[in-house]
């Protein structure tokens, strides 16, 4: 799985975490630019159509659960037959390692974690979803003191088949209540009754109930009242043992009601109100008629902390036996009484010879398939199942484990079940050229690779692109035995550019066409120093490394700077030309618009043509501003419906 891409985005970077139903793995989210946690199933979708719809639906329905101290699933996803769920990656550890670590945790602490599981828990409630496997290994640590629970949607979507509802039970057999231990449908009070034990488990260090087979820890679950906390550590309040008292009644009639009422109840353990609190108890009613269990043959668990599908319930209640009427003895003579009793022990021997003897499962562990095949075949059992796993201590074909476990009794003709390593977890390599090397190699490093080094030279490609790689794409590698090399682009092998100063615009010309470079003139200004025509400045400056198409701006003089310009500024008023006019009925008509047109003749203008045009209809002020360089002659007019009005000439010498 590692470096692979699974839903087309998420890249496997290393396992993180294995469970009985699942494998964790640490990935990268190609997309979204982040780090998740991906959770593949090992449960057989094979052939259950309507598993797989049950548990995209379920699981879905998980991913609306939006809460501080829940782990958040951002998708849920089929690739071939391989179902899995991308979560939020928290990069700390699980609680049950965190018990590990320290032990029990002050009250004080294990109420504060206590009080964020429960309001995840009731939050899910009220969401409809009941969670099934509540236990440590599925809390994770986001620090000391936050946690966030996780594995929402798995146990419930898989327990929820029509499979599993007839024939198993999912969960994790020192964490399960008594009804799911019966067979029954798991409540919300079946997690209630999870949260109590956790509690327990922070407050002492240890589980409360422990045996060597699941049967036998939950019969305890059924049949045996939850360890006095106070018993081992009496410093601890009573209103805190209470919480798990009460929590982890045997009938779930007499738990709290709801994952609310066991939260408001954690708040306020340390209240002095409740200082002198009674030991919590459940009321006796001695007409209740008990059930006693029935134990199935079920075998010892490698893991029992795993998360299980249990096949067939695990104890079955059966009715109660009613005692039947002693009959009075007989006596038989003697005679016949010895004989049954030789036939007796004469039977149980013959049975003896006839059963087949228990031997111990030999040590195989690290040794060739075939060699320990032999080994086992020779103790006189049977191979009757072979699976392969990756593995960091043993080499390719050495067995990792049998089940059952060396040491244990089992008797002759029994199967083992045989687990051979395949190896190291291998890497398939993609293929990394046209990416960035920095990026690539910073990516990489979470990998574990032994080392990743560039080798630069010269190309077309980007300067930092990867353009090669050793080992090649999709050879299989273990990373930390690889050195990963990268062949890198230090870029186009650049020119040095030239000192342009004095070029004229031919010279230019000829010199971008030999050099490739473009070669821009951005102004001209005046310079006393450098003649018309030719290159003041240029930018960059010369012998600056340059490729093929680069920009080179240029400054282009405009020669020496010429004197002085003369303005006149001069303010006409512009007459209108009042006319009486009548039509043919002797009535006086409006003055009409009369067209006006200024003509000037100055550095900028001529008399050709007018540089204003308008109409007037009333006298009108104009502003005439004429410019004169030295020896140059200039003027105005202004004309009236073709009539010039008025005029006047200037002369540069003259002008102040």
């Amino acid at each position: 799985m590692i470096g692979k891409r699974i839903g087309k985005r998420y890249e496997i970077i290393r396992v993180i975490g294995d469970g009985g139903m699942s494998r964790v793995y640490l990935a990268h989210d190609m997309i979204l630019d982040r780090d998740v946690a991906i959770k593949v199933l090992h449960y057989d979708f094979a052939n259950e159509d309507e598993l797989k719809r049950r548990f995209q639906r379920e699981a879905l329905s998980a991913t609306s659960l939006t809460h501080p101290h829940i782990v958040n699933i951002f998708d849920v996803g089929q690739e071939d037959e391989l179902h899995y769920l991308v979560m939020e990656y928290i990069p700390g550890r699980t609680l049950k390692e965190y018990i590990h670590t320290h032990g029990a945790l002050p009250a004080e602490h294990a109420v504060s974690i206590m009080q964020q599981l429960v309001s995840a828990i009731s939050h899910a409630h009220h969401n409809g979803i009941i969670h099934r496997d509540i236990k440590p290994q599925n809390v994770l640590m986001n620090g000391e003191d936050d946690v966030k629970i996780t594995d929402f949607g798995i146990a419930m979507a898989l327990n929820s088949t029509a499979h599993t509802k007839t024939n198993s039970v999912i969960g994790t057999v020192h964490y399960l209540s008594p009804e799911q231990a019966r067979g029954g449908m798991a409540t919300k009070r079946s997690d209630i009754y999870s949260l109590g034990i956790v509690f327990y488990e922070l407050l002492t260090g240890k589980l409360p109930f422990s045996a060597e087979t699941a049967v036998a820890i939950a019969l305890k679950h059924l049949q045996e009242e939850t360890p006095s906390v106070r018993a081992q550590l009496p410093e601890i309040p009573q209103s805190v043992e209470n919480v798990i008292l009460k929590a982890t009644a045997k009938d779930a009639n007499y738990r709290y009601a709801s994952a609310d009422e066991m939260y408001e109840d954690l708040l306020t353990v340390f209240s002095s109100e409740r200082a002198q609190e009674q030991k919590f108890t459940l009321p006796f009613d001695d007409d209740r008629t008990v059930a006693i269990p029935i134990v199935k043959d079920v075998p010892k668990f490698d893991h029992l902390e795993n998360t299980v599908k249990h096949e067939s319930p695990i104890v079955e209640p059966v009715p109660p036996v009613e005692k039947k009427k002693e009959k009075k003895k007989k006596k038989w003579p003697l005679i016949v009484g010895i004989s049954f009793l030789v036939i007796a022990l004469l039977a149980v021997m013959f049975t003896m010879w006839l059963k087949p003897k228990e031997i111990s499962v030999p040590d195989v562990v690290g040794e060739e398939e075939l060699s320990a095949t032999e080994i086992l075949e020779k103790e006189g059992f049977v191979i009757d199942e072979r699976f392969e796993e990756t593995s960091d201590e043993f080499t390719a074909g050495q067995v990792i484990k049998t089940v059952p476990e060396a040491g244990k009794k089992r008797k002759e003709g029994d199967g083992i079940k045989l687990f051979v390593s395949t190896g190291k977890d291998l890497m398939k390599l993609l293929d990394y050229t046209g990416r960035n090397y920095e990026a690539t190699a910073q990516f990489l490093d979470s990998y574990g690779f032994k080392s990743i080094e560039p080798v630069e030279e010269y190309s077309d490609e980007p300067k930092g692109t990867i353009i090669g790689q050793q080992p090649e794409a999709d050879e299989e590698v273990v990373p930390e035995e690889t050195d990963l090399v990268f062949t890198v682009s230090k870029g186009k092998e650049l020119q040095s550019l030239q000192d342009l100063s004095g070029m004229t615009q031919p010279q230019l010309e000829s010199y971008a066409k030999s050099s490739g470079l473009y070669i821009h003139i951005v102004s001209e200004e005046h310079s006393e120093k450098v003649e018309k025509g030719r290159v003041i400045s240029q930018k960059p400056s010369k012998g600056t490394k340059m490729d093929k198409g680069e920009r080179v701006d240029v400054v282009l003089s405009k020669g020496a700077p010429s004197k002085p310009v003369k303005l006149v500024v001069k303010t006409v008023t512009i007459p209108y030309e009042y006319r009486e006019e009548e039509n043919e009925w002797g009535e006086v008509i409006e003055p009409q618009p009369q067209k006006i047109q200024i003509y000037i003749q100055d550095r900028k203008h001529s008399m050709n043509d007018p540089v204003e045009e308008f109409e007037i209809t009333e006298d009108t002020p104009r502003k005439i501003t004429i410019e004169l360089e030295e020896g140059q002659r200039g003027g105005y007019k202004i004309l009236r419906d073709q009539t010039v009005i008025e005029e006047d000439k200037f002369n540069y010498k003259e002008l102040n």
